[in-house]
């Protein structure tokens, strides 16, 4: 691994099998995936980015665009980062807007005080009147807050959100399928190339030295896919550890570039494992999968071991065959209007009447 200035080390606990450090396996619960991307948090890497200099390639068009059309009604969002620090009640990971946007409102008065403190601690200048109110626990500053929040969601988020949650997708299966085949370590390793896991601690480069024991919290991934930095990492009481970590392009997504999306997720999964997903929305033994795709029996069966390992179906034991069907996490990923291609079987012979 790459020598980082700083460092940030989680102890996930879990075997002690000496085997190679990619190899190893964090205790069970101990590493989720977020199976959704997290509004908020997206937003906040998208405003990270905006306000950072820097890489004008990838993204100064993309800055000029989105300064030129954020309303006024998100400055707010400006007073609460006065020196380039952000208050943890920022930090929200909620799969759903609504239940995000109304999340910091219920931040402990205490959090609230001590966190607005910290940000203005170096900063010259006092809060403004609403920050002050907001200290307070005032119901409008709140009010202004989520306004906030909102606008700055749909000015610069909105137009691309389909986007980000296909990325999304595709990049869960990614960790998903790795973490099936070849184990949690591979998969974080993977997820962030420039870590390593020893003895079941995961370091990775950080904007701070931190050394961080999850316990019984667990550890959640999600990925950004506006944000090309280290990894953000979040450690907030009585909450899962989340590491934000970039991923996708590496430009910000655009529905001008979005392309061929559900390619996406097949690029992941392999298209036959992938038509497999979508065929098991019904169930089907081996030999009917294998008839629909136009495989063989063994094939079959080897991608629906990969799609079991990975959750993405199950399989049951039905007399003397095994029946296997799309699971409620296999369905997340598959959007509605996904269909499975022709049943090969069939597609080649001629008509009825010919």
């Amino acid at each position: 691994m790459r020598r980082w200035p700083k460092s940030w080390r989680a102890a996930l606990g879990g075997s002690s099998d000496p085997g190679p450090p990619h190899g190893r396996r964090p205790g069970p619960g101990a590493v989720r995936a977020a199976p959704r991307p997290a509004p908020l948090q997206e937003l906040n890497t998208a405003l990270l980015t905006l306000c950072q200099p820097g890489d004008a390639l990838r993204y100064g068009p993309w800055r000029q665009r989105l300064l030129h059309r954020l309303p006024d009604a998100v400055r707010p969002l400006r007073d609460l980062v006065p020196a380039a620090r952000a208050p943890s009640f920022l930090d929200v990971f909620a799969d759903d807007l609504r239940e995000g946007l109304a999340a910091p409102r219920a931040t402990p008065g205490a959090v609230v005080r001590a966190e607005l403190a910290r940000v203005y601690a170096t900063h010259p200048a006092p809060p403004p009147p609403w920050v002050r109110d907001l200290r307070r626990g005032d119901a409008d500053a709140w009010r202004v807050l989520r306004q906030a929040q909102h606008a700055a969601f749909e000015a610069v988020l909105r137009p691309s959100w389909s986007l980000v949650q296909d990325l999304h997708r595709a990049e869960f299966t990614r960790y998903a399928v790795t973490a099936a085949e070849a184990g949690v370590g591979a998969a974080l390793c993977a997820a962030v190339p420039d870590s390593a896991l020893r003895a079941d601690v995961w370091e990775l480069a950080a904007h701070r030295d931190a050394d961080v024991r999850p316990a019984g919290r667990g550890l959640t991934l999600l990925p950004t896919f506006h944000w090309s930095g280290a990894p953000l990492v979040a450690d907030l009481p009585g909450q899962p550890v989340y590491v934000t970590y970039p991923a996708g392009p590496g430009v910000p997504p655009s529905p001008a570039t979005a392309g061929d999306r559900a390619g996406a997720l097949s690029a992941v999964l392999g298209r036959a494992r992938y038509e497999a997903l979508l065929v098991l929305a019904e169930a089907h033994t081996t030999g009917q999968l294998a008839r629909r795709l136009g495989l063989s029996d063994a094939t079959a069966s080897e991608h629906a071991a990969a799609l079991r390992g990975a959750g993405l179906i199950t399989t049951v034991r039905a007399g003397r065959a095994v029946r296997h069907r799309r699971t409620a996490l296999g369905d997340l990923l598959v959007r509605p209007r996904d269909r499975p291609a022709p049943d090969r079987a069939t597609a080649d012979r001629p008509p009825a009447d010919a």
